[in-house]
């Protein structure tokens, strides 16, 4: 029982850090349905942007945020105001595969001759240490990705359903043209959308870059994970994203207790199972979009 329990709280912290690089992901989809597969590689250049503030400047990597994040808006917005919102007609969204895979392949070449391929992680002292709390052993820096999780999908919900900019958020996610017609700069709220999906990366790419080794390589698998929390939690659901993450990390983490080498394969059967009885995933909806 106390390996079980201590499988769930892994599971559920781990997923909450899963959530937290997914975040983005959903917000872009659910937005300009756009599926940015770029999304594994801005991680680790988010988590390589730490790497090097910490490295070179000591920054601790919770107060680099105040600049990885701004940079990685930034980043989101240029991408998008220069490739992404050329895209037009009812071929958008797959040729915004074909652009996303490219940017991702541009930034992959660009660590690899910054940095090489030789793993290296994020080390500060209090990342390695752990908590003890209710008789389970919890990992600080486990603790701290659940805590800018909660924050992160807690300011987007926020920033959708009680500000102005929400608004048009949303009312361009219903009918682009429409919003258009009520005087709602698209372009703009695309733009900036698109920012925000990127920016989040940086603080999921920090607690990614303190948890595991990483190299350019690293955003392969991590696209894949990612591809499936958003799926399994229905496309667009921030919230989703959330619950399949934790649910699914846990399942991983519970299974590891005894079958270590299918582990990995109950992450992504839980993903086909699930799909087989509520293809819209857990929180998906079948609805119309305007274009």
């Amino acid at each position: 029982m106390g390996q079980f329990g201590q499988a769930v709280a892994n599971g559920i912290l781990g997923g909450a850090v899963y959530a937290l690089m997914a975040a983005g992901l959903t917000l872009i989809f659910g937005v300009l349905d756009i599926i940015n597969i770029a999304q594994g590689i801005m991680v680790v250049l988010a988590a390589y942007l730490s790497y090097a503030l910490s490295v070179h400047l000591h920054l601790d990597p919770l107060l680099g945020l105040l600049i990885t994040v701004p940079i990685m808006f930034v980043l989101g917005v240029i991408i998008q105001w220069a490739f992404i919102r050329r895209l037009r007609g009812r071929e958008r969204t797959a040729m915004s595969l074909l652009v996303c895979y490219a940017i991702a392949v541009i930034i992959e070449g660009a660590l690899y001759a910054q940095f090489g391929s030789t793993p290296v992680g994020i080390q500060t002292s209090y990342f390695n240490t752990t908590v003890h709390v209710f008789g389970f052993y919890l990992g600080y820096i486990y603790l701290i990705g659940f805590g800018l999780a909660v924050v992160a999908i807690a300011a987007i919900y926020l920033m959708l359903y009680r500000t102005k900019f929400g608004r048009s958020i949303r009312a361009t996610t219903q009918d682009a043209v429409a919003a258009r017609l009520i005087g709602i700069n698209v372009d703009r709220v695309a733009a900036i959308t698109f920012g925000i999906g990127v920016a989040v990366t940086a603080a999921g790419g920090m607690v990614f870059g303190a948890t595991n080794t990483f190299n350019p390589d690293s955003g392969y698998d991590l696209i894949s994970r990612l591809l499936s929390i958003v799926i399994l939690g229905g496309l667009g659901s921030i919230g989703g994203a959330l619950v399949a993450a934790m649910f699914m990390v846990t399942a991983e983490e519970i299974v590891n207790i005894w079958q270590p080498t299918w582990a990995t394969v109950v992450y992504y059967a839980v993903l086909v199972i699930v799909l087989l009885v509520r293809p819209t995933g857990l929180f998906g909806k079948q609805e119309a979009r305007a274009q």
